[in-house]
């Protein structure tokens, strides 16, 4: 123990300069602002932003079928993609007449460069088509995190004479006014027909002018033509010429001349009927509100039509403030650009959902850290618990404003790195204060003499017990994937933590405990009590371990004893009483029911299975209001974003979005809610043919479904026969859920073929029938008027009353001209023949491939024993007549057999726990490293890191007595606790040595350490326990509270045992 006028180290030093520093309360004060500053100006977010870089590349093929357009289009272009530095994925869906193409980059590559390298290559290959090939230009459209809307509004209306036309009208109106608020990225309405002129064509009328389409869409393109001509000068001066009016409305086009006949102008309404207003509606958009309106003002049972306004965030934007910015500006457009009668309601509020957890988290690290404070004050005293407690703030605000400072945003996973981090930020300053405690009660010195040699004492293990809990930490940092940025600001919030909490306990603490300490000893003369008591015990509870040779058969007994329990312990995962799981799920207020109907299914069809199941689950207790989108998707989130939920359209595609009251409203969980009805919305939707999914808003990051199967082979109707086969594996294996595959339904389509020879006879060119034939059934936008208002063009449309097109037999009494100007009708050329639907097809990594996918509910809830229970089936019987080879890493090496490639939850799980796996390793071996440089001994690290297996025996049966699933952040917590309890070993053994060193007897020396060290051990643990008590009740850290509470307590516990016996029984066996 160093006396007064032994020299003191680094720490003893370093506590000596800054005890009575007058810059010590300033560096305190600085660090107290800087962290305020942080708070302040620190983005709130609800969950880590991840920069998931993809974008889509859309190539029209006019005309081609679904193979073509793969051979032609979608496999050039894919090795073109491929090419690309920093791609993960590429994906294509080769559908007739169109290519879309999709390229993952990877997690964390620059946004800025992958775009620009992805522009590059396709542009720098713009002649990989010749010229009239009829391949079109492609269209990029990049897309990531900040695509996700932050707020969503919903405009509704119960208004009889109002629709979703005035709807659309008036969120375009709004647009712009909600564009002006500071921070707002992308502003767009969801639903509503658009405004058009429609020109429904009456093909008699027509004839019986004269009259062909081709006529009539040159008639309007050469009649809305305007050009700036020039000038004219004269008389000094400069008069510009516009020569030419836009058509302005619907009177403009309804009164224009397309024909003359004998002299007499024929307009066109004589020829066809011209209106303005609704497109015929392809996509529905409902508002209803719930059996728990009320929560949010309205009345239950509101059926209305709707659209809603989508409004994203740039980068960096604090979420929050930005959301009650666009809510204030709504409130001051009502009676100016919302009218009385239309209503909004806010169906998405990211920035308050941050704002709320942000806040109820800062409470909880209020609470951890008053609770550690006050634990403190019982154990040592007040006047100790303020100086841990002014530690433990200074260091708390230092983290923010480092966390700020390295690009964090404040959000659920930071900070709960914080609430988790208080157990281990404290530990540094309560071994200070508590030595510090301990000097002055043995006597003998002043505070002021007693401080510099107390810090010095616990110095160096605390140093090297802080970089022990940075070394098994700071790995994580390097994990993966998706998972990696989500959960990075863990390891390095705490790292960075436990740096300056070390910073703090040498330079503030000592300080602190001068001014704040009493100086006399009376004070401090329990420690020396208690100090005996422990000893006591220690004689008692480790004597019979240490007595040399007969102390050697309770040591194996020990030892024996400590292993049988880590099996046991680790047994429980093998019996499933303790079930594996990437993460939980979270306790939400929405989750959503997306539907695909069978292909050739009406969008009136499809908006009927929607608005029965949106029936049912407005009388819900806990909804308090759903949107119904038909033939279009939901604004998307995170979820959606990566599963690519926004090319859904058409109408046999739609889905529910529902929003809940507030979790602390309701009794039951988000996650329970969309389990129970699950059965009753699939009932509905299986009996109209349809497959419907519910998509609960994923903890961590989204995957394409939570099962995946993914089938591989050299015949894609083959592959597509194998999916079926599997699809009914997945439906026969229990609990497995959600079933769907990438196979479309079977549905005819009408294939009419020109007779070149009749066609060319009558001087018909197969490119004016099919012109005719699109214009009339899609309709042909052939100009826009302009009256110099609008914000949206509106275009001219023509086409066919909607009447008349649900018959061929209309439709092919339309006439097409001939060289000669005659009209010829389209029965006299064309043959009309029924065929199948064209299959869509997809690839993956320039390969074929066919999904099926699924997810698992009931007890286990996990997709991995669903998985694994069908691999185990696959592998016994023949699929197909033969065995299919499985595949769980990667794509097969051979895709000319059939074979499987199982994804998912799967994929994300094993690439998360792989990854953390390895942090975990070079985490003990960095751990070694430092042991070994402080002890200049090869065998002393060994048993100083016993004691990290001993973790299982508490967190294993934990997870088991309260139900928790062993997710990623139990596994968080097992890294941690690989330093938390290897620190506690530490400054047992460095103890022994020091009282070895002094010249007490070894035997004693353990003894003596063990009840010395146990008070700080025992306080460091409990502060760490404390911590995670607080974070109990999350359901995604559940995990992570479950490790530190369970791990600590046990570990803990045995380490005081374990620890010196098997330093005695090491240091005894030398000496033999």
């Amino acid at each position: 123990m160093p006396g007064d006028k032994e020299k003191l180290g680094f720490s003893g030093s370093l506590a000596k300069r800054f005890q009575d520093s007058k810059i010590t309360p300033l560096l305190a004060l600085t660090g107290l602002l800087m962290g305020l500053f942080a708070v302040v100006v620190t983005p709130r977010e609800e969950e880590p932003q991840i920069n998931v870089t993809f974008a889509n590349i859309f190539v029209p093929f006019p005309g081609a079928s679904a193979v073509e357009v793969e051979n032609v289009v979608a496999v050039p272009m894919e090795q073109v993609l491929a090419e690309i530095e920093g791609v993960k994925h590429t994906y294509s869906v080769s559908r007739p007449g169109m290519a879309v193409l999709t390229i993952q980059f990877e997690v964390g590559e620059d946004r800025t460069d992958s775009i620009v390298r992805l522009y590059n290559a396709v542009y720098s290959n713009q002649d990989w088509q010749p010229p009239g090939s009829g391949v079109l230009q492609p269209l990029i459209k990049p897309k990531g995190i900040d695509d996700v809307p932050t707020v969503t509004v919903t405009l509704w209306t119960a208004d009889p004479a109002r629709g979703a036309h005035e709807l659309q009208r008036v969120a375009h109106s709004i647009e712009a006014e909600i564009k002006r608020v500071p921070g707002t990225r992308d502003v767009y309405t969801v639903g509503g027909p658009d405004q058009v002129v429609h020109v429904k064509l009456d093909p008699q009328r027509l004839a019986a002018y004269g009259l062909s389409l081709d006529a009539l869409r040159y008639a309007l393109q050469v009649s809305n033509v305007v050009t700036h001509a020039g000038s004219l000068v004269a008389d000094n001066t400069n008069v510009p010429v516009t020569v030419g009016t836009f058509l302005a409305d619907r009177d403009d086009v309804a009164e224009m001349v397309v024909g003359v006949i004998e002299g007499k102008a024929i307009y066109l309404d004589d020829v066809a009927t011209v209106s303005a207003g609704p497109d015929h509606p392809e996509q529905y958009v409902r508002f209803g509100s719930g059996a728990a309106a009320g929560a949010i003002g309205l009345e239950p049972g509101v059926a209305a039509p709707a659209v809603t306004l989508a409004i994203a965030k740039k980068p960096g934007t604090n979420a929050a403030r930005m959301a009650e910015q666009v809510i204030e500006r709504l409130d001051e457009l009502r009676g100016i650009l919302i009218p009385d009668g239309v209503e909004y309601t806010i169906t998405r509020n990211y920035g308050k959902t941050a704002d709320d957890k942000a806040k109820k988290l800062i409470q909880k690290l209020a609470f951890a850290t008053l609770s550690v404070i006050f634990l403190i004050i019982v154990s040592l005293g007040w006047r100790e618990a303020v100086v841990v407690g002014s530690a433990v703030v200074v260091t708390l605000m230092l983290t923010l404003f480092a966390s700020w400072a390295w690009g964090f945003t404040i959000n659920r996973v930071s900070l709960f790195a914080l609430i988790f981090s208080i157990g281990i930020l404290v530990d540094d300053a309560i071994v200070v204060v508590e030595n510090i405690h301990r000097h002055m009660s043995m006597g003998g010195k002043t505070l002021f003499e007693a401080i510099p040699p107390a810090v010095d004492e616990v110095g160096g293990p605390t140093i090297l017990a802080t970089f022990t809990v940075i070394a098994a930490l700071l790995p994580m940092a390097f994990v993966t994937g998706l998972m990696g940025p989500y959960m990075s600001p863990i390891p390095i919030n705490a790292s960075i933590g436990m740096l300056l909490s070390l910073a703090v306990a040498l330079v503030i603490t000592p300080w602190a405990s001068l001014k704040l300490l009493k100086s006399d000893h009376s004070e401090h003369q329990t420690v020396s009590a208690s100090t005996q008591w422990l000893d006591g015990v220690f004689r008692k509870l480790v004597g019979p371990f240490l007595r040399g040779t007969s102390g050697k058969r309770p040591r194996r007994w020990l030892l024996g004893g400590v292993f049988v329990a880590i099996l046991l312990a680790m047994s429980l995962v093998v019996v499933q009483a303790v079930v594996m799981k990437m993460l939980p799920f979270d306790n939400k207020s929405e989750f959503q029911v997306v539907l695909d109907m069978p292909e050739g299914t009406t969008v009136e069809q499809t908006g009927r299975v929607l608005d029965e199941m949106a029936d049912y689950l407005g009388a819900l207790p806990e909804v308090t209001d759903f949107q119904v989108y038909v033939g279009t998707a939901a604004p998307i989130n995170f979820n959606g974003l990566v599963r690519q939920y926004y090319l859904r359209e058409g109408a046999n595609v739609g889905d529910i979005q529902v929003n809940l009251v507030d979790k602390s409203e309701r009794d039951r969980k988000s996650h329970e809610i969309a389990a129970a009805v699950r059965a009753r919305l699939n009932e509905i939707g299986t009996s109209y043919g349809g497959a419907v999914k519910i998509v609960e808003v994923p903890p961590g990051p989204p995957v394409q479904s939570p099962l995946v199967a993914e089938v591989y082979g050299p015949d894609y109707s083959g592959q597509q026969a194998i999916a079926r086969e599997l699809r009914e594996l997945f439906a026969a294996t229990p609990d497995i859920v959600d079933i769907d595959d990438s196979v479309e339904a079977s549905a005819p389509r009408f294939v009419v073929s020109v007779d070149r020879n009749k066609a060319a006879m009558l001087g018909v060119s197969q490119a004016s029938v099919a012109r005719a034939l699109q214009m009339a059934l899609h309709g042909e936008d052939v100009t826009y008027v302009r009256d110099g208002y609008q914000k949206y063009p509106v275009p001219v449309r023509l086409e066919l009353p909607v009447a008349d097109k649900s018959e061929l037999d209309s439709l092919l009494m339309i006439r097409v001209a001939g060289r000669d100007g005659n009209l010829a009708p389209l029965t006299e050329i064309v043959e009309v023949r029924e065929a199948e639907w064209e299959q869509t097809i997809y690839h993956k990594d320039l390969l074929p491939v066919v999904f099926v996918t699924g997810d698992m509910a009931g007890r286990f809830d996990s997709p991995l024993y669903g998985m694994f229970n069908m691999v185990s089936r696959i592998a016994d019987e023949p699929v197909r007549g033969e065995k299919l080879e499985q595949r769980f890493i990667s794509q097969p090496d051979n895709p000319y057999n059939y074979s499987l490639k199982w994804d998912g939850e799967w994929q994300i799980t094993y690439e998360t726990f792989r990854d953390m796996g390895i942090a975990y390793s070079v985490g003990l071996i960095l751990i070694y490293l430092l042991v070994v440089g402080q002890f200049r001994s090869y065998a002393v690290p060994l048993i100083i890191m016993a004691p990290i297996p001993l973790t299982i025996i508490g967190v294993m049966p934990g997870h088991a007595l309260l139900g928790a699933q062993f997710t990623a952040t139990s596994m968080i917590g097992m890294i941690a606790l690989a330093g938390i309890i290897v620190r506690n070993s530490i400054l047992l053994v460095d103890f022994i040595r020091q009282e070895a060193d002094a010249g007490v007897e070894f035997q004693e020396a353990v003894i003596r350490a063990g009840a010395v060290r146990a008070k700080p051990i025992a306080l460091t643990a409990l502060a760490a326990m404390l911590g995670a008590f607080f974070i109990l009740d999350d359901p995604i850290f559940n995990g992570l509270a479950v490790t530190l509470i369970f791990g600590i307590f046990v570990s803990t516990l045995l380490t005081l045992v374990v620890i010196p016996v098997l330093y005695y029984a090491f240091a005894y066996k030398a000496q033999q």
